[in-house]
C-alpha cells in the first residue's frame, strides 16, 4: 500500500509552487494562483465560455441529429444496425489519436493557431453536412453513410485540435477561472441540445408519423447550420482576444498589464507531466471513463409512468431527451459550483482520487431503475430523474472542472501550457475507454 501511494502521489520535488493566502490572522486553506499571469478579465472569461460551449456543440448536433440519421438509413439494415456505432467508434479512436500527437508536439507550437484551425475545420464541415440533407437526399444509403463517416472524422479531428489547443492557451494565462469558464460552456453546450431534442420528440409525437421524414431533415438541418453558426462566432470572439492579447493590453477596470508570449517556454515530456499531475491525471480519466455507462442506460431505461399516463411527456421519444437534459442540467451545476474557490477541491488531489473511485457507485443504481421497460425495482421518475441523473451529473461536472483547474498548480509557469494539454489528452483518453467499455453494457 506504501509503494501504491508513493506511485500516485505527487513527490517532494513537485510540491505546490503557490504560496496560501492569508486573510488578517487566519490560514486560508485555498491557496492562490500567484500573480504573474495577467489579472482577471470579464470579456477574457465570457471569451473562453463561448470556446467552451464551441468544443462540445459540434458533437451534440450529431447527437441532436439522430432522428435524421435514423430515418436517412432505415432503408439498408446494415446501415441502420452500426451507424451509431460506427460514429462513436471513429469519433473517439480520431479524437484520442490528434489529442494523443499533439499533446507531444510542444516544441514552437501554436496553441492559437491550432484552435483558429479547428474552427475553420468545423466551419466547413457542419456546412457540407447543414446542405448534403439538401443536396444528398436522393443519394445511395451508403454512399451518404460513408459522407457522414468522413465528416465524422473531420470533426472529431478537429475536436481533439481545439481541446489541445485550448486547454493549453488557457494554461498560460495562469488564473483557474477561465478554465472554469470553459468548463462551464461545456455544460451549456450538453443541456441546449437536450431540450431541443425533448421539444422535438413531444411535437413529432403531436404531429404523427406522416410528417416525421420531413421534420427530421429539417431538424438536421437545423441542427448543423446551428453549429456553423456557433463556429464562427467562437472564430471572431477568440480572433478578438488573439488581438488584444498581441497588444499587450489587458483591461481590468483599473489600467494594463503587459503579458508573456503564449507560446511554450519549454518541452515537457508527458513522463514529466505525469510525475507531476499523477492524482488529477488519474482522477479525471477515471471520471469519464465511469461517467460514459450513463449514455447507455439513459437511452434505455423507461418512464415507470408510460403506461399509465396519457403525457406524452413520459413516452420514450420525449423521456429520453429529458432523463439526458436531467444529466447535463446537474453536470452544468457541478461546473458551476467551483466559481466558489471555498467550494473547490482543485488543490487536493487525493479528495480528487477518491471521489472518482466512489463515482462507480452510479452504475448499479441504474439498474434499480425501468431498464428497457422490464420494471423498476425503485419505481419512481423521481428517483431516477433527480437522485441517479442529476447526482451523477453534478459529481462529473464537478470533479471533471476541480481536475482541469488544478492542473497549473503543481507545474511551474513554463509548463503550464504543456499540462493543460496533458490533462486534455487524459480527458479524452478517459472517454474512449469508457466508450469502449460500455459496449459490454449495451446488453445488459
Amino acid at each position: 500500500m506504501d509503494r501504491f501511494r508513493r506511485w500516485i502521489a505527487p513527490t517532494a520535488d513537485y510540491e505546490p509552487i503557490q504560496e496560501p493566502t492569508v486573510y488578517g490572522d487566519d490560514l486560508d486553506t485555498q491557496p492562490r494562483q500567484t500573480q504573474s499571469g495577467p489579472p482577471f478579465s470579464r470579456p477574457v472569461y465570457w471569451v473562453f465560455f463561448i470556446l467552451g460551449v464551441s468544443m462540445l456543440w459540434a458533437w451534440n448536433m450529431f447527437l441532436a441529429a439522430a432522428p435524421f440519421f435514423h430515418q436517412r438509413f432505415q432503408q439498408d439494415e446494415w446501415a441502420i444496425s452500426h451507424y451509431q456505432s460506427s460514429i462513436l467508434s471513429v469519433s473517439t479512436v480520431t479524437n484520442l489519436g490528434s489529442v494523443f500527437v499533439l499533446a507531444k508536439l510542444q516544441e514552437s507550437a501554436s496553441y492559437p493557431r491550432r484552435i483558429i484551425v479547428s474552427l475553420m475545420i468545423n466551419i466547413g464541415i457542419f456546412t457540407l453536412l447543414a446542405f448534403s440533407t439538401l443536396v444528398l437526399k436522393n443519394a445511395p444509403v451508403l454512399v451518404y453513410f460513408w459522407f457522414v463517416m468522413v465528416m465524422v472524422f473531420g470533426a472529431s479531428m478537429a475536436t481533439g485540435i481545439n481541446q489541445n489547443g485550448v486547454f493549453a492557451y488557457v494554461s498560460g494565462f495562469g488564473r483557474e477561472e477561465y478554465t472554469q469558464a470553459i468548463m462551464s460552456g461545456q455544460g451549456v453546450a450538453g443541456v441546449l441540445p437536450c431540450l431541443a431534442q425533448m421539444m422535438s420528440g413531444l411535437a413529432v409525437s403531436e404531429r404523427g408519423k406522416q410528417q416525421a421524414p420531413e421534420a427530421s431533415w429539417k431538424s438536421a438541418f437545423g441542427c448543423f447550420i446551428t453549429a456553423t453558426v456557433v463556429s464562427c462566432l467562437t472564430l471572431v470572439s477568440f480572433v478578438w482576444l488573439t488581438k488584444r492579447q498581441s497588444l499587450h493590453i489587458i483591461d481590468d477596470e483599473s489600467g494594463s498589464t503587459n503579458t508573456d508570449d503564449q507560446t511554450p517556454m519549454k518541452t515537457v515530456s508527458l513522463r514529466t507531466l505525469f510525475s507531476k499531475l499523477r492524482l488529477s491525471a488519474i482522477s479525471i480519466y477515471l471520471c469519464f471513463v465511469i461517467t460514459m455507462i450513463f449514455p447507455v442506460y439513459t437511452s434505455k431505461i423507461e418512464s415507470v409512468n408510460d403506461g399509465s399516463s396519457s403525457s406524452r411527456l413520459f413516452h420514450p421519444a420525449a423521456f429520453i431527451p429529458l432523463a439526458f437534459f436531467f444529466w447535463n442540467a446537474g453536470d452544468l451545476l457541478g461546473r458551476t459550483l467551483v466559481i466558489k474557490p471555498r467550494y473547490s477541491l482543485a488543490h487536493r488531489p487525493w479528495a480528487l482520487f477518491i471521489l472518482a473511485i466512489a463515482r462507480s457507485g452510479f452504475i448499479p443504481l441504474y439498474l434499480l431503475c425501468n431498464v428497457s421497460g422490464r420494471g423498476a425495482i425503485v419505481s419512481s421518475d423521481f428517483f431516477y430523474l433527480f437522485i441517479v441523473q442529476g447526482l451523477f451529473g453534478i459529481t462529473n461536472g464537478y470533479l471533471s472542472s476541480c481536475c482541469m483547474m488544478g492542473a497549473g498548480y503543481f507545474v511551474s509557469a513554463e509548463e503550464r501550457e504543456p499540462a493543460g494539454g496533458f490533462m486534455s489528452l487524459m480527458l479524452v483518453a478517459g472517454l474512449a475507454t469508457g466508450s469502449l467499455l460500455s459496449f459490454l453494457a449495451s446488453g445488459t
